[in-house]
């Protein structure tokens, strides 16, 4: 309301200030000369001119003819405040008019004049008196305000905003009673009170009191920016007060236009009228409210005079030039200034086809004539010239038709001022400024701007002579305007706007007021001056006048100004008045193709890449923008180099590499990855021949040639090779490929970058390449108080004297050695930056005012010059950019002129490989486990969950510590690195469970053992024997010949599936206690599907180059198989739905009816699934995905079987497959059919099969040897020897006689028969006795197990052994029985063949069992335990022992399997691995690998526990050690509260001390909680801590209940809600923290502390040492919290908006997907996670529903206590329950968009939509929600789907733009994908 009446107030006073206008506009103020030599009057004021002594220091030609009226109003308001003896402040906007009036009154009544511009650097020293040393001596010198003040003069203070607060007020005396204490001792007196004084002293009395007479004549002219308007620092009161202030705003209209036409007079004056009008629109109150810059209106005259001389130019591209609205604005500034040209009918129809070239450049002195085309019109018109030779062609510059046009536009623009090219970072505004001097015959004067630069950077430095005088020298940009160079400032973006505005008078006027009192002067001012005095250029020399060179040009080269950052938008009002502006754009894809077709002939078809450059440059998404500028045109120069000469290298690759993508954020890199895709440049897999193989992994040197992988150079022979570094480095192939690119660019004559995290090897990566190639170095560390200085030279005080000694940056250029530059991030990057010009052109100025020119400049060596040495390189050392590194992203800011690198941590193979040589001793498993426990925290640092990304150093330590000390435990070892985290618990749990994980069992005792039981098995009894019929001599009635038929297999495919790969998220399980399970992890199964079999091929079948196991695994419904290996870090999942389609009935599918066998390395390692119901049998290549069917019938019989089922109903067959041989060499499988005759014998190496008919239906069948197969009848289970001997198949029944009418074999169904034997030594322990005899086991239901001695091999009197049991329950009593079940018939176990395994080296027995077949005798106290799968139950035939390992419980179960499994005997299938170890799978999924053998348990267990580390008991000697508390504990207490709030270690009185008893604080023991004090916290030992008695530990946690309830009853929380939010709470404590982390990653930064200079304490300041030689005191600098300056944006905190969906279907489909529990989990999280970070960032949360779009349950206070956030959580579960049905996303989402976008307070704006995908249920299509989502460009809007029917999220997420949705189906996933919304802004920002 206020700024409305503000605004009222202000258009009345414009109302009033024009009808004056209009009043008095025949009113005319004329300059009315009285006498001629002592009179001047204006109007009716009139003003003594007196004859000036120092005629040079009247400014002159400054006044015009005729003079505006509104001028001449403004002198004589000056002219009446100087007759009234009143000092005056000039204030109006920025521009050259308030100092051009301020010139004119001095010229008008020929005052003399002293100028200073202040600006940030200013000092009281700069203004009273300085200090000078001459012969050793040091004296004052009197400055500008002394000056003014004693000679009368007119003191002109431009600029006063900019000067610091304590600067000015040293006038403040002088300006109130003309008075001031100088420094020297002596004071100025006031002209009235020392003449009066004079009247009764002499004047030598008033010398010898050094008193000074200010004359009657000095004044001050203050000129001024208002402020706050604009930026700066306001007017102190007292200072204001001393000023008389004149607003002095622009010409009005009329007087404008006037001096337009003297300016342009071939100007059409409607086009002159129509330009006016449109700056002054632009002027208007109305476009300030828009925030919109000023126009600088005084700059028309510039682009009038190139209209007048060029009348086909376009008024829209002047006007561009004056105001480049379409580089410095958003897109609503944009649009306002587009219709104002079109308003005023200045827009250009035909600026697309707008032409302009210079056809011929001709030089004459210094002046060229200069033959353009513009526009069509061809014009002759004069520039300045440099006066050298020039050239229409420089090297390395292309022409193109936008160069032309650009050059054509700077042509025009050089002929009438200064100008300044904008472009974005590489896009060639250096080669294309090289070209433009060459053309005119300039030399160019680099000169490369930094933030931290000063004023006297800019125009002079201090510095010493030999002797020690003091003295000044000129900078390079005022050495280019005396000698008439073209100064290029290179960086205007990056300088400070207080500091760049000394400059402003040198621009508008060619006026230069220098440090030590010199003047520079425009070329016909300083002519004009000589004319009228009859000085000579000697004489003018002597008192310091110097004339500026007409030809004589300032070009300033700028980045464009970041939209989307408050602080980086450069283009302030001030800086417009300037210069005229030039946007060079990034090269269109025709043009850069030309460009580098002609730089680099050779270059490969770069299509592709020009391709995906045009697209990231044309995204209106900014993240993808700013990955475009690391494709810059000099990067892309720089990969057609690359490959022209390695055309090896592939697209992919490079574009990364080029990108830095291993560090940008995770939403930027999918957006690379996607575009790349898109354009076809994808990822190339590497193949190399056996040719090279060896060459591409090792390096080597011989005969002088260094070669790495396949590229070599010659080894360098230096001078010395004392700084030829030598380290110790041990190869890898990671390392060596990135030192193969490096060698690579290094041939290129390249300068290298190297990024990566700390300790990942990249100083060692450069030392040893450098080894290598035997360079030597010079080394330079930066740090955040680098300064330009200090990188390229050190100043020092020698004898009195200013000596500067080289940097090694000098010396490494002077030599030809390698410079390496590390921590480059580390210094600010406007410090780095001043690289850039040495590696462009290889030039730079140096301090002590040397200059580095290039090896090819032609330049010869002097004192004055260094001539860098052709070998000279840079290799640059930089950490990523981003959290925890808090450093600068030199990358971000100058990468593209260096080739980068991303040095990573090293994959695991070649961190293992590393880890062996520093570790030789060092057992493989924990090398392993310490690999992957680090890589993984890494990940999640990437990931942002974790602020510390731990490296290889850290790794490579803690291998050295085990190496040196191996009886050292790695639990302890590892804490060398972990304890720096020991105080942050959440941090700590997060480290402790990944170590965990991967098998560290850091806090695991070593007697934290819990192995199974072991009970006796009763004793092996013979229970009968067997005898199997065969041939007699006479009759053959025993034995039964079988028909068989012999086919060859049809086959077909192979049909490619797509396979898919999900990661494998390994545990090891033996991180706290040490079991039989080693390690378990959970395969990603659909709800639906059933585990069905589990095969695996051991590694001893494969080939030999594999060492380990495939594990596969089958699931139903759908069909899919799962492969992977015990150590890979993926699974690969072949979907085969297409091959199984689920459409054959409920009760089909629900039964698993599919089994694996295994096939070995003849057979590349492929898998056979057979599905038993319709006998489909195929192979499949898990490797490619290839599904190859297997036929076993004829075509004939296939349809008869068809025929059969279809029309006769019969129900279809099962098949059996056995697969006990199928991993040896012809991959032999044999299928039976169950309760039939038919067996199919498969050999999948010849592709053949037999089929075999036997007259008995087959009830089971056991392949107990290659040839010879034992099988059950059905019904009578009676047995029978098929043997195979050729082609004849014999069936032999067997006789059973019994010893025992109870036998458990004789008569039974076997459910398992062994393979293979047991072993000799085995067999004789199991049935005690000596035994070397054929045998066989088998088990049965009734037995633990059998054995059949002579079997198969021996054929009468076979002797069988059992172990009997009771027969197991086969009714589970203790559930209640299920209808539903009842109905679908129970299922059967997912594999009862797949539930007993037989490991014949250690003659074991495994059978899975349920809880409810286990005896009672195996449970802890009886109890029967919940929450298992089962147990294992281990027959252990050698020991004769039997053990129960208890199997955890799925992880993970969807309620369709939990069903499932809970009517099935066992939800487990279990296969054996290499080494008797044993896998099983459960119903959900989980993967578990189990250690049963007794001898391998020993050895792990011993492993385990040196893993932990044993004490050998012996004291430790400790010199200083804090004795116990010799005090008892008493009782838990709060304690007393210090009303001091001083810290508290040890004792027991006070509450939040540390390290105490008792009492609640940190550190200490027998405290009933924790409480902090604030204070630093002293830890007491474990050991005391340990000690603390139960008691007190109970009436501890006691104290700390009640407190908990009393903390409930002050937010008025009853102790369930306590225990309702605790429930919500606990499940993202978590999170929580992570999300926290990526908060504080975002504002940690904005921490750091600036230099605050001219103090007189802190760190002495190099730039001062002279003014310390001098004796000032103001010389030092200290770290400090710098205060923005007025004016500037504010620092705003970003703003979040949390859109939830609360609809019914949330609440409906929670028990499905838990849709709504993770919706308010995370909105819980958010409420948690950003507590206490207010200051940066603010958010709301909004729902929608079937009722409405908007419903606001968080909105300006937020949540403060965990009541107010259940309540929050209470509202909208109530909501989502009771709201009517529908979905107004789309609403909801575009309110939001809105709704923030109206908020002026913020940095950045986010809007996250929580949704469920069930968007088509609405008919809602996802352009629609795209569109939504993209609706306003400052509104960062996002989708994240947390609920899902199907894959309908995923299938959404894909048609929404990229980055823009997300599928969070677990909210751990939460902080990830919150973090790359967030960092997703980081590259549009930097």
């Amino acid at each position: 309301m206020l700024n409305l009446y503000r605004m009222q107030a202000e258009r009345a006073l414009r109302r009033v200030q024009n009808l004056r206008n209009i009043l008095s506009s025949n009113h005319h103020v004329g300059l009315r000369p009285v006498s001629s030599d002592s009179k001047v009057s204006i109007g009716d004021v009139t003003v003594t001119v007196k004859t000036p002594k120092n005629v040079e220091l009247v400014p002159t030609k400054y006044l015009t003819d005729p003079l505006p009226q509104s001028i001449a109003r403004h002198l004589r308001w000056i002219m009446q405040k100087d007759l009234l003896g009143q000092d005056v402040y000039l204030i109006g906007a920025p521009g050259p008019l308030r100092r051009t009036i301020a010139m004119m009154y001095l010229e008008l009544t020929k005052r003399e004049a002293e100028y200073v511009s202040l600006s940030r650097d200013t000092t009281e020293s700069d203004l009273k008196q300085r200090r000078e040393i001459k012969s050793g001596t040091a004296f004052y010198i009197d400055q500008c305000a002394v000056r003014a003040a004693v000679e009368g003069r007119i003191l002109i203070l431009e600029g006063i905003e900019k000067a610091e607060r304590n600067v000015l007020p040293v006038l403040n005396n002088l300006l109130e009673n003309r008075e001031m204490q100088l420094d020297d001792g002596r004071f100025l007196m006031a002209a009235d009170r020392y003449d009066k004084l004079l009247k009764d002293h002499e004047k030598s009395e008033l010398d010898a009191w050094k008193l000074v007479r200010v004359n009657k004549d000095f004044r001050v002219i203050a000129l001024g920016l208002p402020v706050p308007r604009y930026r700066g620092n306001p007017l102190d009161p007292p200072l204001r007060s001393r000023f008389q202030a004149r607003d002095i705003t622009s010409l009005p209209f009329k007087d404008q236009i006037d001096v337009l036409n003297a300016v342009g007079p071939r100007v059409p004056s409607e086009r002159l009228s129509q330009m006016l009008s449109f700056a002054t629109t632009m002027l208007s109150e109305e476009s300030h409210s828009m925030g919109l810059p000023d126009f600088p209106i005084d700059n028309l005259r510039a682009v009038m005079a190139i209209l007048d001389a060029m009348p086909t130019t376009s008024c829209q591209n002047l006007l561009s030039r004056l105001y480049p609205h379409d580089v410095m604005l958003g897109k609503e500034g944009k649009t306002a200034v587009h219709d104002m040209i079109k308003k005023f009918e200045l827009d250009d129809p035909t600026r697309h086809q707008y032409n302009s070239s210079v056809n011929e450049v001709r030089a004459s002195g210094s002046v060229c004539d200069i033959s353009a085309n513009v526009n069509g019109g061809n014009y002759h018109f004069e520039v300045p010239g440099g006066g050298l030779h020039i050239s229409s062609q420089s090297s390395g510059f292309v022409r193109t038709k936008h160069h032309d046009q650009l050059l054509a536009d700077i042509m025009q623009s050089h002929m009438v001022s200064d100008f300044c090219i904008v472009g974005t970072r590489g896009c060639g505004k250096t080669v294309l400024i090289k070209q433009f001097a060459d053309m005119l015959g300039y030399h160019i004067e680099p000169i490369m701007l930094y933030q931290d630069m000063t004023s006297r950077d800019l125009l002079q430095q201090r510095t010493t002579l030999p002797n020690g005088d003091t003295t000044w020298r000129p900078s390079p940009l005022v050495t280019a305007a005396l000698e008439g160079s073209l100064a290029v400032l290179d960086g205007v973006h990056r300088v400070n706007p207080g500091t760049f505005a000394v400059l402003h008078r040198l621009i508008h006027d060619r006026e230069l007021s220098l440090f030590d009192g010199s003047r520079l002067l425009r070329r016909d001012r300083y002519d004009a001056l000589k004319e009228s005095t009859g000085f000579t250029d000697k004489e003018l020399y002597e008192k310091g006048i110097l004339p500026i060179h007409p030809s004589f040009r300032i070009i300033a080269l700028a980045e464009p100004p970041v939209l989307t950052s408050s602080t980086q938008q450069w283009m302030t009002p001030e800086v417009l008045t300037m210069f005229l502006y030039h946007h060079m754009r990034p090269m269109q894809r025709n043009e850069e193709n030309e460009v580098l077709h002609k730089i680099v002939p050779d270059a490969v078809n770069l299509s592709p890449i020009l391709e995906l450059t045009n697209k990231l440059r044309a995204s209106h998404d900014t993240t993808v923008q700013s990955i475009a500028s690391s494709l810059s045109t000099r990067q892309l120069v720089r990969i057609a180099h690359r490959l022209a000469k390695y055309p090896e290298s592939n697209f992919y690759d490079i574009i990364h590499k080029a990108c830095l993508s291993r560090f940008l954020p995770r939403m930027a890199k999918q957006s690379l990855d996607q575009v790349m895709e898109d354009v076809g440049i994808t990822k190339v897999t590497e193949t190399r021949t056996v040719d090279n193989l060896e060459k591409s992994i090792t390096c080597e040197i011989k005969e002088g040639i260094l070669r790495i992988g396949t590229t070599e150079v010659a080894v360098h022979n230096p001078e010395t090779k004392m700084k030829v570094p030598d380290v110790l480095f041990y190869e890898n192939a990671q390392h060596l490929s990135v030192m193969e690119d490096m060698l690579k660019d290094y041939l290129l004559g390249e300068h290298l970058l190297l990024v990566g995290n700390q300790g990942v090897g990249k100083n060692k990566i450069i030392d040893r390449f450098l080894y290598l190639l035997n360079r030597p170095r010079e080394y330079l560390q930066l740090h955040r108080d680098t300064t330009v200085q200090t990188l390229t030279l050190q100043p020092t005080v020698q004898d009195g004297v200013i000596v500067y000694e080289d940097s090694p940056l000098v010396r490494a250029v002077k030599l030809g050695h390698i410079l390496v530059i590390d921590e480059a991030d580390k210094a600010p990057t406007n410090v780095t930056c001043i690289l850039k010009t040495l590696v462009e052109s290889g030039e730079m100025h140096l301090a002590d005012g040397r200059r580095i020119v290039s090896a090819h400049s032609g330049i010869p060596s002097s004192e004055k010059v260094i001539v860098a040495h052709p070998d000279f390189r840079m290799f640059i050392l930089a950490n990523r950019p981003g959290f925890p590194f808090l450093g600068n992203d030199f990358f971000g800011a100058m990468g593209d002129i260096f080739s980068a690198h991303a040095v990573d941590n090293p994959n695991i193979d070649s961190e293992m490989a590393m880890l062996r040589q520093y570790g030789p001793d060092v057992e493989e498993h924990i090398l392993r486990k310490l690999v992957l426990a680090i890589g993984e925290l890494r990940d999640m640092a990437d990931q942002g969950l974790i602020s510390y990304p731990y490296s290889t150093r850290e790794v490579v330590n803690m291998v050295k510590h085990l190496q040196k000390f191996p009886n050292e435990g790695l639990s302890n070892v590892v804490r060398n690195v972990f304890d720096f985290d020991s105080y942050n618990e959440e941090l700590q749990e997060t480290i402790v469970k990944t170590l965990q994980k991967h098998g560290i069992p850091i806090g695991a005792k070593p007697t934290n053992v819990e192995l199974a039981k072991e009970f006796p098995l009763p004793a092996f009894q013979l229970s009968g024997q067997w005898n199997i019929a065969r041939q007699g001599g006479r009759t053959k009635t025993g034995l039964i010949h079988c028909p068989s038929e012999s086919k060859t297999l049809r086959i077909k495919g192979p049909v490619r599936v797509a396979t898919q790969t999900f990661p494998l998220e390994r545990s090891e399980a033996r991180s706290e206690h040490f079991t039989e399970q080693e390690a378990y992890w959970t395969i990603p199964l659909d709800d639906t599907n059933i585990i069905a079999d589990v095969a695996v091929c051991q590694a001893k079948y494969r080939h030999a180059s594999q060492t380990d196991d495939i594990i596969h695994v089958v699931t139903c419904n759908p069909i899919g198989l799962y492969t992977m290996t015990p150590n890979s870090r993926f699974i690969s999942h072949i979907d085969l739905y297409d091959v199984f389609p689920m459409g054959l009935g409920v009760h089909r599918s629900l039964k698993p009816k599919v089994k694996l066998a295994t096939l070995g390395a003849s057979l590349n390692d492929c898998v056979i699934l057979h599905e038993e119901s319709s006998n489909v049998t195929l192979i499949i290549n898990t490797e490619t995905g290839d599904v190859t069917r297997l036929l076993m019938s004829s075509y004939l019989e296939e349809a008869a079987g068809k025929i059969t089922r279809t029309f006769l109903n019969k129900a279809t067959e099962t098949w059996k497959m056995c697969s006990e041989f199928s991993h040896e060499g012809d991959g032999m499988v044999v299928f039976h059919q169950e309760n039939g005759q038919t067996i199919d014998v498969l050999n999948v190496l010849e592709g053949t099969s037999c089929s075999i008919t036997v007259p008995i239906k087959i009830q089971s069948m056991h392949l107990v040897d290659r040839d010879t197969w034992l099988l059950t009848q059905s019904d009578e289970n009676m047995k029978y020897v098929l043997r195979r001997k050729g082609s004849d198949y014999v069936l032999q029944p067997i006789t059973e006689e019994q010893s025992n009418l109870d036998d458990p074999l004789i008569g039974r169904y076997i459910e398992l028969a062994g393979s293979s034997p047991l072993e000799k030594t085995i067999l004789s322990r199991a049935l005690g006795q000596s035994l070397d005899s054929p045998n066989r086991v088998m088990v049965t239901r009734e037995t633990y197990a059998s054995i059949a001695l002579g079997f198969p091999d021996l054929d009468t009197d076979l002797d069988i052994y059992t172990l009997p049991r009771e027969e197991l329950p086969q009714v589970n009593k203790n559930i209640s029985k299920d209808q539903f079940a009842a109905i679908l018939n129970r299922p059967p176990s997912a594999n009862a063949k797949s539930g007993i395994v037989y490991l014949p080296d250690s003659g074991m027995v495994i059978r899975a069992l349920p809880t409810w077949k286990v005896p009672t005798k195996v449970f802890p106290g009886g109890a029967k335990p919940q929450g298992l799968t089962g147990y294992l139950e281990i027959t252990d035939l050698a020991n004769h022992k039997l053990r129960y390992i208890p199997v955890p419980g799925a992880r993970h179960q969807s309620p369709y399997t939990n069903w499932m499994s809970s009517n099935s005997d066992v939800s487990l299938v279990m296969a054996n691995l290499s080494n008797d170890n044993v896998v099983t799978v459960d119903a959900g999924g989980c993967v578990r690998l189990w250690e049963t053998v007794l001898v391998h348990l020993e050895k792990s267990m011993q492993q385990w526990r040196n893993m932990i580390g044993q004490d050998d008991g012996r004291p430790l000697q400790i010199t200083h050690e804090r004795p116990p508390s010799d005090k008892e504990l008493g009782g838990p207490k709060h304690g007393k509260t210090d009303p001091t709030g001083a810290p508290h270690v040890g004792g027991n009185t006070w509450a939040g001390g540390t390290g105490g008893r008792d009492t609640a604080g940190l550190g200490g023991v027998g405290g009933p909680y924790r409480l902090d004090g604030g204070g630093d916290v002293h830890q007491v030992s474990q050991v005391e801590k340990d000690a603390v008695p139960e008691h007190i530990r109970r009436a501890a946690r006691e104290m700390a209940e009640k407190a908990w309830k009393q903390r409930l009853r002050e937010i008025k929380m009853s102790e369930y809600d306590g225990e309702l939010y605790e429930v919500y709470s606990k499940s993202v404590r978590k999170q929580v923290t992570s999300l926290r982390v990526i908060l504080e990653s975002l504002q940690a930064k904005g921490k750091e502390r600036q230099w605050l200079k001219h103090q007189q304490h802190g760190d002495l300041d190099d730039a001062k040492l002279i003014e310390g030689i001098t004796g000032e005191k103001s010389i030092y600098r200290r770290r400090g919290e710098q205060d923005p300056e007025m004016g500037t944006p504010q620092q705003k905190p970003k703003l979040l908006k949390l859109v939830v969906d609360v609809s019914g279907s949330m609440y409906r489909f929670d028990g499905h997907d838990k849709r709504l529990e993770r919706s308010m989990e995370a909105c819980l999280m958010v409420m948690e996670a950003f507590e206490n970070y207010e200051q940066k960032f603010k958010y709301e949360i909004s729902g929608h529903s079937g009722e409405g779009p908007n419903f606001e349950f968080v909105k300006g206070k937020v949540p403060s206590n965990n009541k107010e956030r259940l309540d929050t959580l209470k509202m909208m579960i109530a909501h989502s329950q009771f709201c009517l049905s529908g979905d107004h996303t789309l609403e909801a989402t575009k309110k939001a968009v809105e709704d923030i976008a109206k908020e002026e307070e913020a940095d950045e704006r986010f809007v996250i939509v929580l949704s469920d995908a069930n968007l088509d249920r609405y008919g809602i299509r996802p352009q629609r929600f795209a569109d939504v989502l993209k609706s306003n460009d400052d509104v960062n809007a996002f989708a994240i789907f947390i609920g899902s029917l199907g894959n309908q999220a995923q299938v959404l997420t894909k048609q929404l733009p990229q980055g823009k949705g997300f599928v969070c189906l677990d909210t751990k996933d939460i902080p990830q994908i919150l973090q790359q919304i967030f960092t997703s802004t980081m590259l549009s920002t930097r």
